[in-house]
């Protein structure tokens, strides 16, 4: 059973397919999210503006503590001026996709709520073994994925 750990692909299709909907369609989805009417004339705006809402609303699901440490993160910076960075080589949050192109082939890895990796629809603990799963070789999967400085990107 494959574990829920990012936006659903479609929500990747629904958002690109804002750029060739019609006005109307952009509105009612506005109206559907907002229960207001968008302001004519900035259409790129209205575009953004939806795909946030249904990234945030498809990441709530997914991890609802993201919406919690984003909100205290921006209290932080409000209030102090600056946030702390995250120590170099972190693991990114849950729900990013990690693409490798490795011997012609793209690779994506999720990162899962509970920070365990999945590739090819299967939960793993490390970077490393689905590195060394793609290469056959020992690699730092931090540094395979480009995680780490001067890493092969």
């Amino acid at each position: 059973m494959k574990k829920k750990t990012a936006a659903p692909s479609s929500l990747a299709a629904q958002i690109a397919g804002l750029a060739g909907a019609s006005w109307s369609d952009l509105k009612a989805h506005w109206q559907h999210l907002f229960e207001t009417i968008p302001l004519p004339g900035n259409r790129r705006f209205v575009e953004k503006r939806i795909a946030h809402q249904w990234q945030e609303n498809a990441f709530r699901k997914v991890d609802p503590a993201l919406l919690q440490r984003n909100a205290k993160r921006i209290d932080t910076l409000l209030t102090t001026g600056s946030v702390k960075r995250q120590r170099a080589g972190a693991i990114p949050v849950p729900g990013t996709v990690l693409v490798r192109h490795y011997d012609g082939v793209e690779h994506q890895v999720t990162i899962a709520a509970d920070m365990s990796f999945e590739y090819e629809g299967r939960p793993y603990a490390s970077l490393s073994v689905i590195a060394r799963e793609i290469t056959g070789t020992r690699w730092s999967g931090p540094a395979f994925f480009g995680l780490r400085k001067g890493a092969a990107r």
